[in-house]
């Protein structure tokens, strides 16, 4: 407190200085740019203090609250974070051996570096979680002076064979646990452990998080939702696979967008809406759907260039118009992160379409491997399973679309492979059963689909579609 105040006073009128921990602690949170001064040498204080000055990006863009949390160095509450906000405290050394330090820090360090990847979290800097590094502090404070909603602890204990890891994901605002694990692994390769831990507690954070944010969302009236929220909300309307539901979410991803123009994943879903129009549910023209989803892919493009989620957005959308461009954007968006899903999933999609479907397959699969919980998998599944119908596995085929419609029974296509896949293995009873489910479900959407070819799709692959639904008893 008297450091903050000593360093405020060093400080350039009417400008706010801080401390490298509270920039770290603020970085990214309210939309401001610091300049750096260098090391301070503030009386009464033995070390030079390393100093920010906070540029405005706009007016009254600080209030007057958060003002004085950030020159008092934390004494007040900041506020959230519109996205999930999250700090992974130091886990704690259980091995009775302070040499075994460095694996239990390693190990915290990497769930926050993997982490801080996604777009979709707000993660804490290692210089701010870390000071509490040996301290009993309830998770209700360090959630209170870090300003963020989630914490991660955990304890790791070591010897010659063997390493434990137990780790918590705790809501600090309810104090209830929503998820915990323990990791038993050999001690073998000490770092190929750390990176196995790491993958497997990041792996399961992510969908924890997610489906604890999604219930805290639906409780919130419609009017109270800020701009990531808005669009979460619209995501689980979009998982409905419903016309209506569809409608439902293109309102809150606007919603979104009027909140706050520069969240780039809100014009994105905007997009995926576009292409669901002409798709699924057959209320656009194709090429009508694909030119509107590409102007909202852009846009989200514009945002950040580097976003590999939008340009894989944008590639879905170009598939329609054209696909070798399209295989062009699907592998400039795997280039900028091989471990997006979206972008596996779309260059998986637009393969298939250029006659590759056991290539198309693999980028699928590792979509699937990578965001195993996403609601919208549906869609993902829908194209494994018509990439092992032109392959003439039906087998695999009906597998995966018993799959498909057991999880997700409204999507309109659901049925179409089962039913094609049966009817190519001569099993009539279940070929025809799931052919009248195909058109019960979705009327419009199976009528179209037969008749209406896609025109990205090649003539001989919607032949072979049609010959097994006749197979399945389909009269056209």
């Amino acid at each position: 407190m008297i450091a903050a105040a000593r360093l405020q006073a060093e400080c350039p009128p009417g400008g706010i200085c801080v401390s490298r921990s509270v920039r770290d602690h603020v970085h990214g949170r309210l939309g401001l740019e610091f300049e750096e001064l260098g090391p301070l040498n503030l009386k009464n204080i033995a070390r030079p203090v390393e100093a920010f000055l906070i540029r405005h990006h706009g007016p009254g863009i600080i209030s007057k609250s958060v003002e004085q949390s950030l020159i008092r160095g934390g004494s007040e509450p900041l506020p959230l974070p519109d996205k999930p906000s999250i700090a992974v405290l130091a886990f704690t050394n259980m091995s009775g051996d302070l040499d075994q330090e460095y694996f239990s820090d390693g190990i915290s360090d990497d769930i926050i570096t993997e982490l801080s990847r996604s777009r979709a979290l707000f993660v804490i800097a290692r210089n701010s979680s870390f000071t509490y590094k040996g301290q009993a502090v309830a998770t209700k404070q360090v959630a209170r002076e870090l300003g963020v909603r989630y914490i991660v602890e955990g304890s790791v204990r070591r010897d010659a064979k063997q390493v434990r890891v137990n780790a918590q994901l705790i809501d600090a605002e309810t104090g209830s646990h929503i998820w915990a694990e323990r990791y038993d692994r050999s001690d073998a390769e000490v770092f190929a452990v750390q990176d196995e831990i790491t993958t497997a507690v990041v792996t399961a954070i992510e969908p924890a998080i997610s489906d604890a944010e999604l219930r805290r969302i639906l409780r919130k009236r419609p009017e109270n939702l800020g701009a990531w929220e808005a669009y979460q909300r619209g995501l689980w309307h979009m998982a409905k696979y419903d016309r209506t539901e569809h409608g439902r979410a293109k309102e809150f991803f606007h919603q979104a967008i009027e909140l706050d123009a520069t969240l780039g994943t809100a014009y994105s879903a905007l997009a995926h809406v576009c292409l669901c129009e002409s798709l699924l549910f057959f209320t656009r023209p194709p090429r009508e759907a694909a030119r509107l989803a590409e102007e909202w892919a852009r846009k989200a493009v514009d945002i950040n260039p580097d976003d590999s989620d939008a340009l894989a957005m944008l590639a879905m959308a170009t598939q329609l118009l054209d696909l070798r461009r399209a295989l062009e954007l699907a592998s400039m968006a795997l280039a900028i992160s091989m471990n997006s899903s979206w972008a596996n999933a779309s260059k998986g999609a637009i393969l298939i379409d250029n006659g590759n479907p056991a290539e198309g397959r693999d980028h699928l699969l590792k979509a699937l491997r990578l965001s195993p919980r996403d609601p919208l998998n549906a869609n993902v599944l829908n194209h494994v399973a018509r990439s092992y119908y032109w392959e003439a596995d039906y087998e695999s085929a009906v597998n995966v679309g018993t799959r498909l419609v057991t999880r997700y029974p409204n999507h309109p296509t659901a049925y179409f492979w089962l039913a094609a896949g049966l009817g190519q293995l001569g099993r009539s009873g279940e070929a025809h059963e799931a052919l009248q489910k195909a058109i019960d479900v979705a009327p419009r959407s199976f009528e179209m689909s037969v008749q209406t070819p896609h025109p990205w799709r090649r003539p001989e692959d919607h032949a072979h579609m049609l010959d097994g639904l006749r197979k399945a008893g389909w009269q056209g």
